[in-house]
C-alpha cells in the first residue's frame, strides 16, 4: 500500500519533502508532480526501481528514461554541453521541455540510448519537483505517468493513488499541474531537431 502526502504546491512542507527523498534514496517508486503532469520517478542508480516503473508502463528496453535536474549546473555533470545547448539549456530552464544531449559518464550505461549514447534532460518548474531534487543533491529517473493504453496523463492524484497504490511505494498530490507532455529538443548534433512539440514553445529550434 503507497504512501500518501498532500504538499502545498507553492510552499512545500520541509517534513514531507525529506520524507519522500527518504523513500526514493531507498529504492522506492513515486508518483510526483512536474510542470507537464505527473510522472513517475526514481534513484538514479537502482536498477531494481527502473524494472517497477518499466513493468508500471510495460515499456520495452529501448524507451528513453529522463534525468529530471535541479538546474543546468547538474544538467552539465550528466551530459556533455557545448555553447549552442548551453545557450538553448539557459533560456528554457526550468520548463516543460527534455533536452537529448550526448552522456558523460556519470549516466548510468542502461540509461543511455544504446547506440547514440545520449540521455534526455530536463529542469522542472514545479516547487514540489525542485524542493524534492534540492534535497536528494542529485536526478531523478523519470518518465510521465501515461498508463498503457491511455494517451494523456492522469490527471487526479486520488485516481492515480486508487490504480497504482499496490505498484508504487508514494503518490504526492500537488494539485493540479497540467496534462500536456514536454517539448522534447534533440540537441546531441550541431542542429537542434525537434522530436516532439509539447508544452513548450520550440519555435526557436525550428530550422
Amino acid at each position: 500500500m503507497s504512501q500518501f502526502f498532500q504538499i502545498h504546491p507553492e510552499n512545500p512542507q520541509v517534513r514531507l519533502i525529506r520524507q519522500a527523498a527518504t523513500i526514493v534514496q531507498e529504492g522506492g517508486v513515486i508518483v510526483y508532480p512536474t510542470d507537464s503532469g505527473y510522472a513517475l520517478g526514481c534513484h538514479l542508480g537502482d536498477k531494481q526501481a527502473l524494472e517497477r516503473i518499466r513493468k508500471i508502463r510495460m515499456l520495452d528496453e529501448k524507451h528513453n528514461f529522463t534525468l529530471v535536474c535541479r538546474d543546468l549546473s547538474e544538467v552539465a555533470v550528466y551530459a556533455k554541453v557545448d555553447n549552442i545547448a548551453y545557450r538553448a539549456l539557459r533560456s528554457h530552464t526550468p520548463g516543460p521541455y527534455t533536452f537529448v544531449l550526448l552522456a558523460t559518464n556519470e549516466v548510468p550505461r542502461r540509461l543511455k540510448h544504446p547506440k547514440r549514447k545520449t540521455i534526455g534532460l530536463r529542469v522542472p518548474d514545479n516547487a514540489i519537483a525542485q524542493s524534492l531534487l534540492e534535497t536528494l543533491g542529485e536526478p531523478m529517473m523519470s518518465v510521465t505517468l501515461i498508463l498503457p493504453g491511455d494517451d494523456i496523463p492522469l490527471l487526479d492524484p486520488y485516481d492515480i493513488r486508487s490504480v497504482l497504490q499496490q505498484q508504487v511505494d508514494l503518490v504526492i498530490d500537488g494539485g493540479y499541474c497540467g496534462m500536456e507532455a514536454t517539448s522534447v529538443i534533440d540537441l546531441s548534433d550541431e542542429t537542434p531537431v525537434i522530436l516532439r512539440q509539447g508544452a513548450g514553445s520550440t519555435a526557436e529550434f525550428e530550422v
